[in-house]
Formats: C-alpha cells, sequence, structure tokens
C-alpha cells in the first residue's frame, strides 16, 4: 500500500495520534505514552481512547513498543509515512543561513579546503555526522612522476594543467629500480598530454596491452600498480566524514553498529553507491535505516542532496547521518540548501 494510501485509510483521530507520537518521538528519542498525548490532542480524549488508536496502527506496522508496558514509537515503516505524507520541513533558520553561506563565502580556490569546512558546518549545526562527496578532479594532465622512498614505498605524483598537485603513496612491485621508474614515467607523460585521468587510464590500459612486449616488465608492473594505487587514493580522498563523535555520543546503545558503520566510510568501500543514492534527481533523498545496504548495519538514517556544476551535472553530494529519530524537517532544508550553494561556489571556483 502506498504512503498515500494508507494514510487516506486513517480517519482525522488516527492521523494525528500517529503524527504527534512521531514528532515527540523525534524530539525526545523516548517511546510515547497515552497520557502523554491526551495533554496535546486538538479534541478532548481519554487516554483509553487514544491507547486503542495507538494499537491499531501498531496492527497497521506504523508503530511498536519496546516494552509491553511502554508507550509507542514509529516503526521504520511508520517513519517513512510520516517523512512522506505528514513532515512540515521548516524554513533555513537565519542563523543556519548565515552559518552555511560564510562558510562558502570564502573564495578559496582550494576545493578541498572549502568541502572541508562544509562537513564540518553541517556536523555542528545538525549535532550529526557530516558526510560530503568531492568532485573528481577531470582536468588535463601536465605531468606525471614516480618517486621511490624505501624498498615497500614509493610516490605517484601527478601535477594538472590547472596547477594543482596531487600526491599518493604505493606500494611498487618487488624489484623495481631507478630507471624502471624512469621508464614508466616517461611512458604516461608521453600519453598524459591533454588527457584527464579517466582518459588517461583507458589509454594507459589500451596501449600497456599492445606494448608489453616493448616495455620492461617491471616498468609495466610500476604503471599498473602506481597509477591505480593513485585512482584508489584519489576515491578515497573524496569522501570526507566529519562529526562522527556526535553519533557515537547520540546512539551509546548501539557503538558497535556505529563503528562498523564507520569503519565501512573508512574505507571508503561504498562512495560509488553514496553517489549513487543522490542520483534519482534534484533535491534532498532521505533514507531511512535498513532502507539502504550502506546503513542497515547501524540503523541509522542518510539526508543527501547532490550538488551540480554549471552544466547540471551531478559532480558530488553532502549529506548528514544520524539516528533514525534525525530532526528531518529542520536537517532536510539545511542540507538542501548547502548544496546549492555548494553547486554555485564551485562553479565559480572553475568559470
Amino acid at each position: 500500500m502506498t504512503t498515500r494510501h494508507l494514510l487516506d485509510e486513517l480517519n482525522d483521530r488516527s492521523r494525528e495520534v500517529f503524527r504527534r507520537v512521531v514528532e515527540t518521538y523525534l524530539q525526545t528519542g523516548e517511546p510515547v505514552g497515552s497520557r502523554t498525548l491526551t495533554r496535546d490532542m486538538s479534541e478532548r480524549v481519554s487516554a483509553a481512547t487514544i491507547r486503542n488508536v495507538m494499537q491499531d496502527l501498531e496492527l497497521l506496522g506504523l508503530l511498536d513498543a519496546p516494552h509491553v508496558s511502554a508507550g509507542r514509537r514509529p516503526t521504520q515503516s511508520g517513519l517513512r509515512i510520516f517523512v512522506d505524507g505528514l513532515m512540515e520541513v521548516d524554513p533555513v533558520a537565519p542563523t543556519d543561513r548565515e552559518r552555511i553561506e560564510q562558510t562558502l563565502g570564502s573564495g578559496s580556490p582550494d576545493i578541498g579546503a572549502l568541502l572541508d569546512r562544509v562537513g564540518g558546518a553541517l556536523s555542528s549545526m545538525t549535532h550529526g555526522a557530516s558526510l560530503v562527496l568531492t568532485p573528481k578532479h577531470e582536468a588535463p594532465i601536465r605531468h606525471i612522476e614516480f618517486v621511490s622512498l624505501g624498498p615497500e614505498r614509493a610516490l605517484v605524483v601527478l601535477v594538472f594543467s590547472d596547477g594543482q598537485v596531487e600526491n599518493r603513496l604505493f606500494t611498487p612491485p618487488a624489484g623495481q629500480t631507478p630507471s624502471s621508474m624512469r621508464e614508466a614515467g616517461n611512458f604516461l607523460n608521453a600519453l598524459a598530454e591533454g588527457r584527464t585521468l579517466s582518459e588517461l587510464r583507458s589509454q594507459v590500459a589500451r596501449d600497456i596491452a599492445s606494448r608489453r612486449q616493448e616495455l620492461d616488465s617491471l616498468a609495466a608492473d610500476l604503471i599498473e600498480q602506481g597509477f591505480a594505487s593513485w585512482e584508489s587514493g584519489a576515491t578515497d580522498a573524496r569522501l570526507i566524514v566529519r562529526g562522527r563523535a556526535n553519533l557515537i555520543e547520540t546512539e551509546a546503545a548501539d557503538l558497535d553498529r556505529i563503528r562498523v558503520l564507520f569503519d565501512d566510510l573508512e574505507r571508503k568501500r561504498d562512495i560509488a553507491q553514496f553517489l549513487d543514492l543522490t542520483e534519482g534527481g534534484d533535491g534532498v533523498r532521505i533514507f531511512i535505516g535498513s532502507e539502504n545496504k550502506l546503513f542497515s548495519l547501524s540503523g541509522s538514517s542518510l539526508v543527501v542532496s547532490p550538488y551540480m556544476n554549471s552544466d547540471r551535472k551531478i559532480i558530488g553530494a553532502v549529506g548528514v547521518i544520524g539516528p533514525t529519530r534525525l530532526n528531518y524537517g529542520r536537517i532536510v532544508p539545511i542540507v538542501d540548501y548547502t548544496a546549492q550553494l555548494v553547486g554555485r561556489a564551485l562553479s565559480g571556483l572553475k568559470g
């Protein structure tokens, strides 16, 4: 049954009881009893009447009770029904709006630093953990160099046409020599001119396959491992996580599950999927509990919105993760407004 159909099945009293249970639970985090609701209902009804309504809502799967004698709280399905059909979204508060605008108003050309500040501001304003997916660097490559740092450590340095420099550590193949590293660098530089990283990566794969006999085997391995490591490193660097302590403090009873979530984020296993979450269209999307596999173990919710460049292409995302009892009505407009300003700011920096 769709959200609209299920809400249409509820009479006015049932809808009001359901809405007040959810709103009170989101504010307090505690199950809501019938006596609490008798003080807030728009009509005078007894606690016994409200208990009967709550039992009906429980049978519909919208509420549950942690204990027999406890009050009711919304189920995951109930939260989804509330978010889709009953939630009232607040406008962005002037203080929040000013904080976001100040964070993005520095005019700094350092995109990474700017988005790191955005993550810190989102975490501070929402008291949750923030996730910021940064854009891929798509400027053409000017120069590539491999630098040996020891038998098991090496550095690949990429200089882009816009002046940005990326350095990534990797483990080189056994037996690499200064000459194989120079050969690897020369090979890539001959291909790199005018190509972006993604274009170069495709070209390298084709050329290694066709020219492997011409390449010293160590140089070929170095190219593959060094370039793959930079690709992996660049992906790792794309996700900025701030404010994880807020989530751990809020959900102290579920520390193990929260740690699982952040372990996954540290390893950046699901970055591609994180961006996929936003690609269902413009605007904010809300994922509650197990609705997405990234959060199925932690029982957390995610409010996420893509941001776009001047061509209306999705290039990244901003989001807030927290317990399922997030203040959705306040956080949704904050995330939405932040995403819009981030897109404008990055378009301006690259313009």
